[in-house]
């Protein structure tokens, strides 16, 4: 059955090879679209951007303008006063106006002692500020905007962190599978040679030695078959585990999947989204730059206040007032306080500019590797499957040898076992060719993160 599905998978390869298209992985698509739906990794990536988002609209409210409601209200008692010795000038006057007229019109006045702390006092207004030249704020909202670049790029690099990551995963899982069936196979080829040895046992032809040994190896094929076992529910609880379901869920497995793709992407690496990130980063730091370069640029503001002032709770024509205003900010000099922040802004540029530079010499090895990767999984896959059919050739020649009683057991045994290696070598090779393209999908970054359909 193995060798069935193999040979079937070489012969649509082969046609896919000549028409140069290979099939859509519908199922492994719809897989990927289910991690971009529910893994918890990638909703924390857009919580972070929506944050970068929320940041951005706070960056453009600054410029509009700004109303608050202000009050105040003040019980004070003692202090310093204002000493006015308005008696002691105009009593004398008074009184030689009263003795001129024979009356006492003229009261006599007491000497003022204002104090200075406003007592029973409140003040209360309605303030509307507007910004109408502010270097920081403008500078900000780009920066912001940058920001909000950085994080989708940050998105679309952990989407295709995950999407490598499945298509690992299901490639193992599919492999885990394959030995749990191989395995299977290898114990019906055992169940055979214990019926033909008991068989012979009972004609005479062998001694009870050979049917010994073909059920010590039974037992120890089931004890393979429980770490295969072992090893499928991991792969499959891994796979879950990365789809953010129950790890017991049924993977679908096709075996489509497992066709060897015709050729690589063309591409290189210049739709890596670390690239875009370091892109807007370097824009950012520039912004910095000049926004430390702007300080020179005052900053003008204005303002109004309608409110209300006055002793206790009068609130009249004559405690009513408005304010109108222009603020305006200059730094003139700061003890180089900025030309310091100017450099260093300078030498952030330069840090992430060489980062950007060394990041993409890395992301070059990166693809080299995963190509030569993927070729040398390539030419193992080819060689796992002339080595598979060497074996299946040679356990059938040697089976036919042994039922005619010409072959010792442990020639058989080592045949199948040969058999048996072979088959595990060829789904690991199989397996490691769809995982380096995977590789290679990532370091091109050619999987359409978009709308799931390959490139």
């Amino acid at each position: 059955m193995y060798t069935s599905i193999t040979k079937g998978a070489m012969l649509i390869g082969l046609l896919i090879a000549g028409s140069g298209a290979f099939a859509q992985r519908t199922i492994l698509d719809q897989y990927i679209q289910s991690a971009f739906s529910n893994n918890k990794g990638l909703k924390d990536q857009n919580f972070q951007l929506t944050k970068s988002m929320l940041a951005l609209q706070e960056a453009k409210s600054l410029f509009g303008p700004n109303v608050s409601l202000l009050g105040s209200y003040t019980k004070s008692s003692g202090g310093r006063t204002i000493d006015f010795p308005i008696g002691d000038i105009m009593n004398p006057v008074y009184n030689s106006l009263n003795q001129l007229t024979n009356s006492h019109d003229f009261k006599s006045l007491d000497n003022v002692h204002v104090q200075l702390n406003p007592d029973n006092f409140y003040d209360a207004k309605v303030r509307a500020s507007l910004p109408l030249i502010n270097a920081e704020i403008y500078y900000n909202q780009k920066i912001k905007k940058e920001q909000i670049t950085q994080q989708q790029a940050a998105v679309n690099v952990y989407k295709r962190e995950l999407v490598r990551d499945i298509k690992t995963a299901y490639y193992q899982y599919y492999q885990a599978a394959q030995a749990v069936s191989i395995y299977n196979n290898a114990l019906s080829l055992i169940n055979e040679n214990i019926r033909i040895n008991e068989s012979m046992v009972r004609n005479g032809m062998r001694n009870n030695t050979a049917l010994y040994r073909a059920q010590t190896e039974k037992e120890k094929t089931d004890a393979d078959i429980n770490k295969a076992i072992n090893a499928r529910q991991n792969a499959k609880a891994y796979f879950n585990f990365l789809l953010n379901r129950s790890l017991d869920e049924n993977v679908t497995l096709d075996s489509s999947l497992l066709i060897t793709p015709a050729q690589l992407p063309g591409k290189d690496i210049n739709d890596r989204e670390e690239l875009a990130q370091y892109k807007s980063a370097t824009t950012a730091y520039r912004l910095n730059e000049q926004l430390q370069r702007a300080y020179l640029v005052p900053k003008l503001s204005t303002f109004i206040d309608l409110g209300s002032q006055g002793m206790g709770a009068k609130f009249n024509q004559d405690t009513r007032y408005y304010l109108f205003g222009v603020n305006l900010e200059w730094n003139l000099f700061a003890s180089h306080k900025y030309k310091y922040k100017i450099k260093q802004a300078a030498n952030d540029v330069q840090t992430i500019t060489n980062a950007a530079a060394q990041t993409t010499d890395q992301l070059r090895l990166q693809l080299y590797e995963a190509v030569n990767n993927y070729q040398t999984a390539s030419l193992n896959f080819k060689t796992a499957q002339s080595q598979l059919s060497f074996a299946e050739r040679y356990y059938r020649d040697q089976m036919k040898v042994y039922k005619e009683g010409q072959l010792l057991y442990i020639e058989l045994l080592d045949a199948q076992n040969q058999l048996t290696q072979a088959r595990l070598q060829t789904a690991v090779a199989q397996a490691a060719v769809q995982t380096a393209y995977a590789s290679v999908e990532r370091a091109q970054a050619s999987y359409n993160i978009d709308n799931n359909n390959n490139q």
